[in-house]
């Protein structure tokens, strides 16, 4: 059985696991600050949650333009042109007087750009780790997300109290600069996994053979809409709770990197697809809470338990990977990461309108209860597509001869 142990070992999964986790601590840092800076500025819940989340819509061009690239291109010469982006984009955040307008253009930017980078590595994960321990490194990785999201907001939360938003980004600068040299020194530089042009053509050939597979679709909606739904109550947690907005989402994250933990770790394949069941009705009811004008604790506790059903993704991929032909893994590991970010941004604007005309606990209600909605209604096309790929049963021992 495969172990966290096992795959850590791995000296290019660490690196691997390394760089992502010091780009996601750069991005959540980055992210919360300039969400406070322009909600202090401004006073608008739309453009707080833009500048948190709006820049996720950017994905959808990169998915339409660039995604070809997480297979067509080299790995490792990729990530690290991307960690490198990543950490000047974040020195001219910091060092540059710009407008709430400036900054939220500069933050699309950035997302356009890394929008190839989950791809990527994601389909560097399945050449770095042996195909028993894929989900099991998906897990890690998605702990990874889970880990520098708890440091991230949390440490950018307090040091908010402390200094100066510009200085907290010249930290996450300094966090994402560090990434280069762990991924640059780190991976191995392995070829291409498909002999292609990369570009706008082959984007859209890979994409197209992705689209027409019938049976992933449901695979897709439900790793987009309702996950895209929640994300748009966490866009409000800034209008919602102002500067305490930093433990809701270190909540959110340590819910999601716990679920991530059992899930991945725990279960076998078969109860990943049974407990994924269930953990999509457990996204959406606690963040209902909102409602109420509720203890910020309490409210941390209620998303933390919501939180934890985003791990019901980790059964939904694994199918959508066995569906999917092995040429195009990466591609289509980019193009679910990328339909998601962009309904996260869509959702995320939506919910900072509504908060505008009403006020933020009622816009993450609706957001919670169209998620489970949507939960329900994709039960039955999600049931049959999981239940077609089922695991089979392990066989038998085979009778020892005395």
């Amino acid at each position: 059985m495969a172990t966290y142990r096992a795959i850590f070992a791995n000296r290019e999964f660490r690196n691997l696991w390394f760089g992502s986790a010091l780009g996601n601590a750069s991005s959540t840092m980055t992210s919360l600050t300039l969400a406070i800076m322009v909600d202090q500025a401004t006073g608008s819940a739309l453009l707080a949650a833009m500048i948190m989340f709006g820049p996720s819509l950017a994905q959808v061009l990169g998915v339409s333009t660039l995604m070809s690239a997480a297979d067509t291109a080299r790995p490792r010469r990729l990530l690290t042109l991307l960690a490198a982006f990543s950490a000047v984009a974040a020195g001219l955040q910091a060092g540059l007087d710009l407008s709430a307008g400036q900054r939220l253009l500069l933050a699309f930017a950035v997302a356009y750009g890394l929008s190839i980078g989950a791809g990527v590595r994601w389909g560097l994960l399945g050449e770095v780790v042996r195909a028993d321990q894929f989900v099991l490194g998906r897990s890690a990785m998605n702990l990874s997300v889970g880990a520098m999201q708890i440091a991230g907001f949390g440490i950018a939360g307090v040091l908010l109290q402390a200094v100066s938003p510009l200085a907290v980004l010249w930290i996450a600068t300094g966090c994402a600069a560090l990434a280069v040299p762990v991924v640059r020194f780190g991976l191995l530089d392995r070829a291409p996994r498909r002999l292609a042009r990369t570009g706008l053509a082959e984007t859209w050939r890979g994409n197209r053979r992705l689209l027409a597979q019938v049976r992933t679709r449901p695979l897709l909606l439900a790793l987009t809409v309702p996950n895209g739904l929640i994300v748009g109550c966490e866009a409000l947690f800034v209008p919602h709770s102002g500067a305490q907005a930093g433990w809701l989402l270190a909540a959110g994250a340590a819910g999601m990197m716990a679920g991530d933990l059992v899930v991945g770790r725990l279960l076998t394949p078969g109860g990943r697809r049974v407990a994924g069941r269930v953990l999509r009705f457990v996204l959406a009811v606690p963040f209902l809470g909102f409602a109420f004008d509720l203890p910020i604790g309490v409210l941390c506790v209620l998303v933390a338990i919501g939180s934890s059903g985003y791990a019901a993704s980790l059964a939904q991929q694994e199918v959508l990977v066995d569906l999917t032909p092995e040429e195009l893994h990466g591609q289509v590991l980019g193009l679910e990461s990328a339909l998601r970010m962009t309904t996260f941004g869509v959702v995320a604007i939506a919910a900072g309108a509504l908060a505008d005309l009403t006020a933020a606990g009622p816009a993450m209600t609706v957001c919670a209860a169209a998620s489970l909605l949507v939960s329900v209604a994709l039960t039955r096309p999600l049931a049959r597509v999981m239940r077609d790929r089922a695991p089979a049963p392990a066989p038998e021992p085979a009778p020892v001869l005395v």
